[in-house]
């Protein structure tokens, strides 16, 4: 074997170099398609400059809307967290338990139970949700 250390570490750099330009690619990429402010053209426009002169087009879209990719993200995150909260929150209202499940009332009861004070202690769920919930299980 002829080939020295300092090439492989050369071949190794290279390819993780690819690899984070491919990764920033499709940040890039799906930074552009989720934006609901851009137009069609706009979204377009950037497609085509980034994909004709790609590193240009990337370090100027980084320079133009780099700030506002880490805004959007964080944005997107936000609101996919209260989604998931809202529909915990929903979903420990119903009350359903023991019908639904077929099991007899008391162990439903003490499942449903459970439930709401899982969701109460990870905090998922304020305590006048919590209460509210609780009694619509015990009357029911």
């Amino acid at each position: 074997m002829d080939y020295p250390l300092l090439n492989a570490f050369l071949t190794i750099m290279w390819v993780a170099l690819w690899v984070m330009w491919f990764m920033l690619l499709f940040r890039i990429f799906g930074d552009i398609f989720r934006d609901d402010s851009m137009s069609g053209w706009g979204k377009a426009g950037w497609s085509v400059f980034c994909v004709v002169l790609p590193f240009l087009g990337c370090f100027v879209y980084l320079i133009a809307r780099g700030r506002g990719m880490g805004e959007r993200e964080a944005r997107r995150a936000r609101e996919s967290e209260q989604q998931f909260r809202d529909y915990v929150r929903e979903a420990a209202g119903t009350g359903q338990g023991a019908a639904a499940t077929g099991q007899g009332a008391a162990t439903g009861h003490v499942a449903e139970l459970s439930k709401l004070a899982g969701l109460h202690d990870h905090g998922d769920i304020t305590d006048a949700e919590y209460e509210r919930a609780k009694e619509k299980v015990l009357a029911g």
